[in-house]
């Protein structure tokens, strides 16, 4: 009973212990996991015929937003659980048709490899994970925890499903070999060497203007490539933005009750029943009260220098005489006011230090060993070294000091003020003139330090109000767009011109898709995108939106569906490939010739030479990058004239010179390592990329999201 009382009292302890072991293997390179019952068969999507559950979908987008620590949207994140749920699925319907399984003493052996294998409950005598031991515990959890069990058994499902996916991602990697041939090849295309002569017809000698290319060339280029052409549904939008920004009004007003600050107010006192001239922000000596009961941001009592005042007014309020103010003045969407309350002629100081820290300091990390003692010796040591002549402090700093960063920035501390350092090194710094060495102890060691400069600092205290629009403003604003929009909803093919007369900007973005949620120039606006893909939203449909403290009216002025591109859409892509082809058969028709010679006196060009061409980086210098042509050029025989070559930016007609071929090598191993790595890395994603092409899947997200 003893014991089990004490496997009671450890049960979710242990369970515990056990999910945190088993998370490295529950996650994979390749596939996001995840385990949930379907109590509600909504669908999300199916892959294959296989339905994902849209109850254990929700759960899992909803972990992923909360992982994301709010940097994704919802769509965002269900777009990512998709594809993992996705690749799961498929893995899993592969993994059923090869038949693969997991047996109870391979889950074992996966255990005996996490950190659960070190829990002294589980290992025997010789400290070896105890496999029995476990198996018994898993016994006893069963009877007296059935609750703690079923967790264990998620926790083993997901174990078997891991164990699966590396089980069939090892098969695959196992019939990616490299065979000496392969080796050999890749050996010879970066040894072997070809020196060329050649005549290049550009295509640029030839103007773009005097190429036609019809609208059904472009069609029947996209049938021949229809697998490249494949499209999501589209939409195009134009929209207006009105922001809810204060009016020149508003920022006046508030002008104005700054100003007011600065003079005395007159208050009625409850107690004396009289009434009390308070000083205003000119003239109070109770600064912080003042700033802290006026701004939206506290009084700073640190003085500053020049440099550390985030003002693009840096030198104006840093040259103001004490007592005066400076403004209102517009940063940043605030109203500023200003007053220098004091100044410091050597209030700021700038110095460098070498830390030496030691076991227990502040500064010390675990490889810091040394003594009190012995840093102190060491301190010592180095400020002799430093107050030596010649000696440049910075490379001593980089090579010596515990300060994170120390060798980047050579111990320079830059300027700092008083109440930024701890004491005794504030006290050294401002107690000791320019150019003084000396060692100062702290709680986070011993510190050589170098006063280097001196500078004025002074303290401002500063007023500041963020500028709201008024209600006033708001109306407006929203009259405004309410006006535009029904002008607009009457007339929408003018919204361009109703905008102008509104004096407002129309802006495009383009390429929308069905599951988007960033709009260029909007940021996140799904609800956009979601009336844009409704069913009942037609080209020169309008709407209004509200987003982030803006409003917006967009019109809808292209849709495309899914399936081929229409040739107006990728005109601009199909009709430069079209213009080199037409290009290429004409200056193939004016490469004709016994010798390169003839060629090039017929065309007024002239031979060039290329020199040491490998297939490993198939580039001509002058030329560019030509894999076409070096290809051409490895399967000619000496002095052999080739036929014109379409390549990259011109046609070609090239002679081999010479070539040089790698003599064989005892060894391709290197070689064979190197394509083998290559084909395992690309594995993974290569082989689900394959799986997704296969499929048939259908989604729904944007019903949903």
């Amino acid at each position: 009973m003893a014991v089990l009382e004490k496997i009671r009292s450890k049960t979710v302890f242990l369970i515990a212990i056990i999910g945190l072991a088993l998370f490295a293997f529950i996650i994979s390179d390749f596939i996001g996991k995840g385990r949930f019952s379907n109590q509600h068969p909504t669908e999300i999507g199916t892959v294959n015929g296989e339905e994902v559950p849209i109850d254990a979908f929700r759960l899992q987008v909803e972990n992923a937003v909360h992982q994301a620590n709010g940097q994704a949207s919802s769509i965002e994140a269900a777009k990512y659980v998709w594809e993992q749920n996705v690749q799961q699925i498929l893995l899993n319907q592969q993994i059923e048709k090869l038949g693969l399984s997991i047996e109870k003493d391979q889950i074992l052996a996966v255990l005996a490899k996490t950190p659960l294998a070190q829990n002294p409950q589980f290992v025997n005598e010789y400290g070896v994970f105890d496999a029995s031991k476990f198996t018994a515990y898993l016994a006893t959890l069963k009877s007296t925890n059935p609750q703690a069990y079923g967790q264990w058994k998620m926790q083993e499902d997901a174990i078997i499903e891991g164990a699966k996916q590396q089980m069939y991602f090892s098969l695959i990697r196992a019939g990616l070999g490299v065979t000496k041939a392969e080796a050999e090849m890749a050996y010879h295309q970066e040894k072997d060497l070809a020196d060329i002569q050649y005549v290049a017809l550009q295509y640029s000698s030839i103007d773009d203007k005097n190429i036609n290319v019809s609208d059904s060339e472009i069609k029947d280029y996209i049938k021949k490539h229809e697998k490249q052409f494949k499209q999501e549904a589209y939409r195009n939008i134009q929209y207006i933005v009105v922001n809810e920004k204060p009016s020149e009004a508003d920022v006046n007003a508030e002008r104005e009750n700054l100003l007011k600050l600065l003079q005395p107010e007159v208050v009625f006192n409850n107690k004396t029943h009289a009434n009390d001239t308070l000083a205003g922000f000119a003239t109070t000596k109770e600064v912080k009260e003042f700033v802290d009961k006026h701004s939206d941001t506290p009084y700073d009592t640190l003085y500053v220098t020049k440099e550390n005042i985030r003002s693009s007014y840096a030198d104006t309020l840093f040259a103001l005489p004490v007592g005066k103010i400076f403004g209102p003045y517009e940063e940043n969407g605030s109203l500023k006011l200003s007053r220098m309350i004091g100044k410091q002629a050597n209030g700021a100081v700038k110095a460098s230090h070498i830390l030496i820290a030691y076991t227990g300091s502040q500064a010390a990390n675990n490889s810091i060993t040394r003594t009190k003692e012995e840093a102190k010796a060491k301190a010592e040591e180095l400020l002799a070294q430093a107050k030596t002549a010649g000696t440049d402090f910075a490379t001593l700093a980089s090579e010596n000091s515990d300060e994170p960063g120390a060798n980047y920035r050579g111990g320079d501390l830059g300027f700092f003020t008083k109440g930024t350092m701890v004491k005794p090194f504030e006290q050294f710094a401002f107690a000791n003139p320019t150019g003084t060495i000396g060692l100062v102890e702290t709680d986070f060691g011993f510190h050589i330090v170098k006063i280097t400069d001196k500078a004025e600092a002074v303290n401002l205290a500063t007023i500041s109000r963020h500028i709201e629009p008024s209600d006033a403003t708001l109306n407006d604003l929203f009259a405004k767009v309410s006006n535009f929009e029904m002008k607009a909803t009457q007339n929408p093919k003018e919204f361009a011109n109703t905008a102008k007369a509104a004096e407002l900007s129309v802006l495009r973005a383009d390429n929308l898709h069905r599951n988007d949620d960033q709009i260029i120039g909007l940021g996140a606006n799904r609800s956009i995108v979601q009336w844009l893909f409704q069913k009942g939203t037609k080209v020169g449909d309008i709407k209004k939106f509200t987003s982030g403290g803006n409003y917006i009216v967009a019109q809808l002025v292209k849709q495309g569906e899914e399936g081929i591109s229409e040739v107006q859409d990728v005109a601009t892509f199909v009709k430069p490939i079209l213009i080199r082809e037409k290009k290429a058969a004409m200056l193939k028709g004016k490469a004709k010739g016994n010798s390169l010679q003839e060629i090039a006196s017929a065309n007024k060009t002239e031979v060039k030479t290329a020199m040491g061409l490998t297939m490993n980086n198939p580039t001509i210098i002058g030329e560019g990058r030509e894999p076409m042509v070096v290809g051409a050029a490895f399967g000619l025989k000496e002095n052999q004239l080739s036929k014109p070559i379409e390549g990259e930016n011109a046609v070609y007609v090239i002679k081999l010179t010479s070539a040089t071929i790698a003599p064989a090598t005892a060894d391709y191993k290197p070689y064979a390592e190197t394509i083998e790595k290559l084909r395992t890395d690309r594995a993974g994603q290569s082989i689900l990329k394959s799986l997704e092409n296969s499929a048939k899947i259908k989604e729904n997200l944007s019903a949903f999201y």
